[in-house]
This record gives structure tokens, C-alpha cells and sequence, in this order.
């Protein structure tokens, strides 16, 4: 029997109706995602953020599982949310929630897309880092 797994778990985010003031402000926003990501039981590697002039922020917060990354239109109360993870320990839901709250989004949608879809035979689990195959030489 061949059952199929994914590497990983992308949510598409879309925060509509945000509170503008919140998703204008940089430190706000890395600090949500941040808490988000930590929400989430994830492990944070890098955080890198920038504010655009006359406003919007993009930022991505690195975490051992993949990545968390946002880009805000707050002349539209607009932030669009890209949550990554690999393996079955993290749960992006739980950090979506976090943002929707956080971002006083009225209107969010989440979208949820498996990635790296792979064949197993005999039910195996599908380890979170798989180990090089050798080459025959």
C-alpha cells in the first residue's frame, strides 16, 4: 500500500480589515511574528525586517522548521502571511491564530497547501530530515 506524505505545511494568510496602526508599526509587527513563531513551539534562527517609506514592512522570522514572513499594506489594513513548517511538531495553525488576534484582522483567510508530497510504501513515517543516500561507486 503506498500512502502519501508531505514534507511540509504552507498556510497562505490573508489578514483583511487589520488595525492599520498596528501593522504600520515595525516593532509591533516583528515582535508579533516573533510570538507567533514562539507560539507555535518553533525554533527561531534569524529575524530580519524591513520598513518601507512611506509605510509597509516586510519581514521574515527563520525558524529551524522553515520560516514565518510578512509583507503589510497599511494604507489598505492589508498584511498578507506566509507560514512554513516541515515535520508534525509545529503547528502553523496555532501561530496563524496568533497573527489574526494580534493584527485585529475582521476578515482573515487561511489557505493551507501540503508541500514536497511524497510516496511511502507500508505506512512508513516520514522522518523530519532524511539522511543522504549513498552513491554506488
Amino acid at each position: 500500500m503506498v500512502d502519501l506524505n508531505a514534507l511540509g505545511t504552507h498556510l497562505l494568510v490573508d489578514l483583511r480589515d487589520c488595525n492599520i496602526e498596528a501593522i504600520r508599526d515595525l516593532e509591533f509587527v516583528k515582535d508579533s511574528m516573533v510570538g507567533a513563531a514562539r507560539e507555535a513551539a518553533a525554533t527561531i534562527v534569524d529575524v530580519s525586517f524591513h520598513e518601507f517609506n512611506p509605510f509597509g514592512i516586510s519581514g521574515m522570522v527563520v525558524i529551524a522548521e522553515s520560516h514565518l514572513s510578512i509583507h503589510t499594506w497599511p494604507e489598505y489594513g492589508f498584511a498578507a502571511v506566509d507560514i512554513f513548517t516541515c515535520g508534525d511538531l509545529i503547528k502553523p495553525e496555532i501561530a496563524a491564530q496568533y497573527l489574526i488576534e494580534r493584527f485585529g484582522s475582521q476578515n482573515p483567510s487561511v489557505v493551507e497547501m501540503k508541500r514536497g508530497i511524497i510516496s511511502l510504501f507500508n505506512n512508513e513515517k516520514l522522518p523530519h530530515k532524511a539522511e543522504a543516500k549513498k552513491e554506488k561507486t
